[in-house]
């Protein structure tokens, strides 16, 4: 990932109000269509002019190629705060984060993420690298707020069941691990709209935790199909089973792994 820096310079008397609308509602645009990650985007305000520093997935994930209609129209209606369109500027590596996965289309790919994440939540299958989720162009409506939803939604499940300090670790846990959860039935037809678009395999990572053994583990069958879908070799270390019929990796539960 990148580090990038956003100048935007005004061209005429405005407001702190007007300026905060007009920027928080480009980033949140730009968060959506996958070209700059994370959730919070300070403001710096300086002589007549405006910074935001943001991570991004590649040193040209800000090109106008890449612009949603949403982030254009946002780009437009900058100047009703009398902006003028950003200036970006790269400062570097962020060598605190992955790189983006190579852009030669892979053989697979899994939608795959973790509350430590911040990266786009489609991975290579063959590197586990992140693909910039840009590069399909919109999943729906546009953009890729969906995806970026239903991300949000799962990390926030995840941490909570890691914390496992309250009631609520059950209900997160049902979400990221039931095959009849909202959340799973959501992110699986979400691959499925994602290898549509790419027309690439794209698999669900279902999360396991718990179980009665390690040899009922390794019996268990896809959740959806009922079929055999052990691996002889795990993926990547993570992925013990994989339905090539239903589109799902998921791992031998972390409670009966050494």
């Amino acid at each position: 990932m990148y580090v990038v820096e956003l100048q935007f310079e005004c061209f005429d008397n405005t407001t702190i109000s007007a300026v905060d609308k007009a920027i928080n509602g480009l980033m949140d645009a730009l968060r959506y269509n996958g070209q700059v990650l994370g959730r919070e985007f300070p403001i710096v305000m300086g002589e007549g002019e405006f910074f935001v520093r943001t991570v991004c997935p590649e040193k040209e994930s800000l090109h106008p190629r890449h612009h949603s209609e949403f982030v254009q129209r946002c780009i437009a209606n900058l100047s009703e705060a009398s902006l003028l369109a950003p200036k970006v500027r790269l400062l570097g590596l962020d060598i605190n984060s992955e790189q983006a996965a190579e852009t030669e289309t892979p053989s697979w790919q899994v939608l795959y993420t973790t509350y430590v994440h911040t990266c786009s939540p489609l991975r290579s299958g063959e590197s586990l690298l992140p693909i910039p989720l840009y590069r399909y162009g919109p999943t729906f409506n546009g953009d890729h707020k969906a995806v970026i939803k239903w991300q949000t939604e799962w990390q926030a499940c995840d941490e909570l069941q890691m914390a496992g300090a309250c009631r609520a670790e059950f209900a997160a846990l049902h979400e990221i691990c039931d095959a009849d959860s909202v959340l799973f039935r959501r992110g699986w037809d979400l691959r499925g709209r994602i290898e549509y678009l790419s027309q690439v395999p794209t698999y669900y990572y279902q999360y396991r935790v718990g179980g009665e053994s390690l040899d009922a583990e390794l019996a268990r069958k896809c959740p959806k199909c009922g079929g055999e879908w052990r691996l002889d070799t795990p993926l990547h270390d993570i992925f013990h089973f994989k339905c090539d019929a239903c589109r799902i990796v998921s791992n031998i539960s972390w409670d009966h792994l050494k």
